[in-house]
């Protein structure tokens, strides 16, 4: 109860006292229910082993657990959280807070730039009295998760690289039998015919070309990359996977092609290269007895046209539509049910890792996409994958480039360097039918110390990165160190431990994958040597 007295009058006592009583048991009762509330909500966030911390809508820190204390090293309340917990000087780039000023959730994927961890976050609203709004932000580490989802999807790469192995060798192996036979020819007919010979030549060239291009695929593919999406036309890759795929299926399976929409979607090329390789392999599998047809589709869909299915429950929009479907054995309802499970496989034991679907699946996602599937015992099964559209007017970064532009020589003193000799002479002798003055050299260590010696006797550097004693990473780096402003040219067939962004971080002009079409070099020379006089 809670007890009052009042004097009738505050002069005079003795005319009375008024005596109340209020009945307060409903409200302690609540109290009480508060406060064991408010115990065990501290109970809760203070046991969770995810770091979780509020923050107001000026981002100020109103709460830390102690494992997000953990994390950041200090109780830093009251302090900017996207300064605290993730090292920005501003708003983080992800955060929405208007979403959670209208009382919906928000979880997302990021990187911290504070330690380059991966965390999954979920942002909740936190209503108080007064109107304003804080946010609940619950962080989970998947820096782990990530790097086993990254493994297991190389290996899926491998298991792929695997089945079409047989398919590469045969095509390799018709190309090196063309290159053989049309070399014999122009040896044959050189002295007498050299009109002739040109065209044998040609045919070499064209089949070189045929070669470096099947190399570059199978690098393309099992590449191990981040996550990095572009604005990007889909057909491009849907016409490079089925390039590769057409040598290793056997002629009993039709390939049908209907690509020709030129919507630009946000993707990562590699990864949507791996879908279409798992699809396609997955459906040579269900046809290998009896053969059949194999089509892939790609055509547009909007929900506002009705022309895209109902029961994916696809948000508004447009979205692109690539369609891979198959004649094969087809799936029974328990089959398609785990057709999606990690390690589920209908696979004989040692073909395959049942990894393909997940993966499939897991990338579909991560493009903001939807999958549907389906199949018919006897008949053969369909995906479906539906991608948002990006309707931005801009050119696709991710794009094939067949032009080549053929610039004119020069007279400036070029230094080559390769341990292959026959890279080394051939590059050596077209260089000088151009009219340029090379110096050669099959050991970058020469090739640095005549540098070191009289660096105004050069005017550019061609060198092979993989080289023995002294990589051409490392002569660029020191020629650097004695001319920062030297043009070099850094040519590689395949290296894990150096990329395009590292190299050209460290001052180098030019990174080129082998094989080098030399004539194609002549236009990058020529660009290198003419900034380097204009100063552009």
């Amino acid at each position: 109860m809670l007890l009052s007295s009042t004097p009738i009058d505050l002069a005079d006592f003795s005319k009375g006292i008024t005596f109340s009583a209020l009945d307060i048991t409903y409200l302690k009762n609540k109290e009480s229910e508060l406060s064991e509330s408010e115990r065990k909500y501290q109970a809760i966030m203070e046991s969770m082993q995810e770091p979780v911390y509020i923050s107001s809508q000026e981002f100020i820190i109103e709460y830390m657990n102690p494992t997000m204390i953990k994390r950041t090293g200090r109780d830093a309340t009251g302090e900017r959280c996207f300064k605290v917990i993730h090292g920005f000087d501003e708003k983080c780039p992800w955060c929405h807070f208007e979403i959670i000023q209208k009382g919906d959730t928000n979880e997302l994927d990021i990187v911290s730039a504070k330690d380059n961890r991966s965390f999954h976050i979920s942002a909740t609203p936190i209503a108080h009295a007064d109107g304003s709004v804080s946010m609940l932000n619950v962080l989970r580490d998947t820096t782990k998760i990530k790097k086993i989802e990254a493994q297991l999807q190389h290996a899926q790469k491998m298991e792929a690289i695997g089945v079409l192995a047989g398919g590469i060798a045969h095509d390799f192996n018709n190309i090196l039998s063309g290159i053989f036979g049309y070399s014999k020819l122009a040896e044959m007919h050189i002295a007498e015919n050299p009109a002739k010979a040109r065209g044998h030549i040609r045919q070499i060239l064209k089949g070189a070309q045929r070669a470096t291009g099947l190399v570059q695929q199978i690098l393309t593919f099992s590449r191990q990359t981040e996550d990095e999406k572009y604005l990007m036309n889909i057909s491009v890759v849907v016409k490079e996977a089925l390039k590769l795929l057409r040598s290793s299926i056997p002629s009993t399976i039709e390939i049908r092609e209907n690509v020709f929409s030129k919507s630009l979607v946000m993707a990562d090329p590699t990864q949507i290269h791996q879908v279409i390789m798992n699809l396609c392999t997955n459906a040579y599998h269900a046809m290998r007895v009896g053969g059949g047809i194999l089509t892939v589709e790609l055509k547009g869909c909007d929900t506002r046209e009705q022309d895209c299915p109902s029961d994916l429950n696809l948000p508004a929009g447009k979205y692109l539509n690539l369609k891979v479907s198959d004649t094969g054995m087809g799936m029974d309802e328990k089959t398609l049910a785990k057709a999606f499970d990690p390690y589920f496989t209908t696979k004989d034991v040692g073909e395959g890792t049942g990894l393909g679907l997940a993966l499939v699946y897991g990338i579909v996602e991560d493009h903001g996409g939807h999958l549907k599937v389906e199949s018919v015992v006897g008949k053969g099964s369909t995906f479906y994958l539906y991608f948002p559209i990006i309707d931005e007017k801009i050119a696709p970064v991710y794009q094939e480039n067949d032009s080549v532009e053929i610039i004119a020589g020069g007279t400036e003193r070029i230094m080559v360097v390769d341990d292959e000799v026959n890279i080394l002479t051939s590059t050596q002798e077209f260089l000088k039918d151009y009219g340029y003055e090379v110096s050669a050299f099959s050991k970058s260590r020469d090739a640095f110390d005549a540098f070191k010696k009289d660096p105004s006797q050069f005017d550019l550097l061609i060198t092979d990165l993989t080289m023995p004693k002294m990589t051409g990473f490392e002569l660029s780096t020191g020629i650097l160190k004695i001319n920062s402003d030297f043009p070099i040219i850094l040519c590689t067939g395949y290296s894990e431990n150096y990329d395009e962004e590292k190299i050209l971080k460290n001052g180098i002009k030019k990174y080129i994958q082998k094989p080098v079409d030399i004539q194609g070099l002549l236009p990058v020379i020529r660009k290198l040597l003419d900034s380097r006089t204009t100063g552009n």
